[in-house]
């Protein structure tokens, strides 16, 4: 294990703090590293592996289409992202698809879209402090947490951040060059913090009053993570441009932006393009993530697994909690003294978790998790809490 550590210190360039844990295999939620240790998984790729390790069905599917067709380029079509489409527009109840490669580049799409439908003195973009939406300039300059900022200004012009959760600070900050409101259905990274009902039909209700497109961030939300395809489902109207990736693919790197037919036809010719997105491998993964989510019920797993979880954690034997707060199987467990030890302390015995934020720890597993792995999981957390 150290040798693979060390080389890759060498020939790496040093942007990830990785634990030192070399992992070469995984299967449903449990994960192999190279010298046969196991570890239950709880991190999930970060909200990525959302039919867990190798999932018969997904492996059957990209073992076929490695043995059809890896890649074309977007100047042909290809049966697998039309069907990807197909099956993508009608679970996210938007109307036309464009495939990236990841989360990142997924709200760089929206924005330029966003941007596409304005014009040269409307082009600003509303969006949330404590919000994360990637690490690309535009995606890092939306981001309203100068920590991910420091160190690259100057950030894109025409973001104005005000306080989450609050109509009126949108209402204020909108003005004759706005035209668009950005936000996450539930804030990731900053801790996650869902919206309420309420917040998002007032701005629902704005950006139909203002001319202003909506756009909404499910790049961890989505793809069935908090018991509907999409987190916006439970709350309300659909939105005019939404951006996902993460547990699109079950793993393989894709990322998508869904947009109303209305927003999508300001989009040309040229004016967006990526040479990997939406390729034959990616798409064959989305069509089949998508049907196994049909075929093996996953939406109301995720539903009566996240209410199983909620209340676990909820009874667990510690004066630190302070709240559970999410939907489905995107959990936060705030405490009162930071997680990370915690964090390790797990990881020592064989679970793998990981924070969201100082004091806030993150439960993404793959959307496969039963009681069992919860209760594992419960028995290592609070054998470490009890440390």
């Amino acid at each position: 294990m150290n040798a693979w550590i060390e080389k890759g210190k060498e020939v790496m360039m040093p942007t990830y703090a990785p634990a030192p844990i070399v992992i070469d295999q995984a299967s449903g939620c449990m994960v192999t590293d190279v010298e046969g240790n196991e570890y239950l998984d709880f991190v999930a790729g970060i909200a990525v592996n959302s039919l867990g390790g190798s999932h018969p069905k997904l492996v059957e599917a990209l073992q076929d289409q490695v043995a059809k067709c890896l890649h074309v380029s977007n100047l042909y079509w290809t049966a697998p992202s039309i069907e990807a489409a197909e099956k993508l527009v009608k679970a996210s109840g938007l109307d036309q698809a464009f495939f990236c490669n990841s989360g990142a580049e997924a709200v760089e799409g929206a924005i330029k879209l966003a941007r596409k439908i304005g014009s040269d003195d409307r082009y600003e973009i509303i969006a949330m402090k404590q919000s994360f939406h990637g690490r690309t300039f535009a995606a890092m300059s939306a981001t309203g947490q100068f920590k991910y900022q420091k160190g690259f200004a100057p950030m894109v012009p025409g973001i104005v951040h005000v306080p989450f959760m609050d109509v009126d600070a949108v209402k204020e900050a909108t003005n004759e060059k706005t035209v668009a409101v950005l936000f996450e259905v539930i804030q990731g990274e900053g801790g996650i913090h869902p919206v309420t009902k309420e917040y998002y039909q007032a701005i629902r209700d704005w950006c139909k009053a203002k001319g202003l497109m909506m756009i909404i961030d499910e790049v961890q939300t989505g793809n069935g993570r908090t018991g509907s395809y999409f987190a916006y489902q439970q709350f309300g109207e659909r939105p005019d441009i939404l951006a996902t990736a993460k547990g699109l693919g079950g793993g393989v790197p894709i990322g998508a932006v869904l947009a109303t037919k209305e927003a999508a036809s300001h989009f040309k010719p040229g004016d967006h393009a990526t040479t990997f997105g939406g390729n034959s491998l990616a798409t064959r993964a989305v069509e089949t993530v998508l049907t196994v989510m049909e075929e093996e019920n996953i939406l109301e797993n995720v539903q009566a697994m996240g209410q199983y979880l909620k209340e676990k954690l909820l009874n667990l034997k510690t004066d630190h909690l302070v709240e559970v707060r999410g939907m489905g199987l995107m959990l936060g467990a705030e405490f009162d003294i930071p997680v990370a030890p915690i964090c390790q302390g797990c990881q020592d015995k064989g679970l793998l978790l990981v924070g969201a934020g100082e004091k806030v720890m993150r439960f993404v597993p793959p959307l496969v998790v039963g009681k069992k792995e919860i209760d594992d999981m419960i028995a290592i957390l609070q054998e470490v809490m009890d440390a």
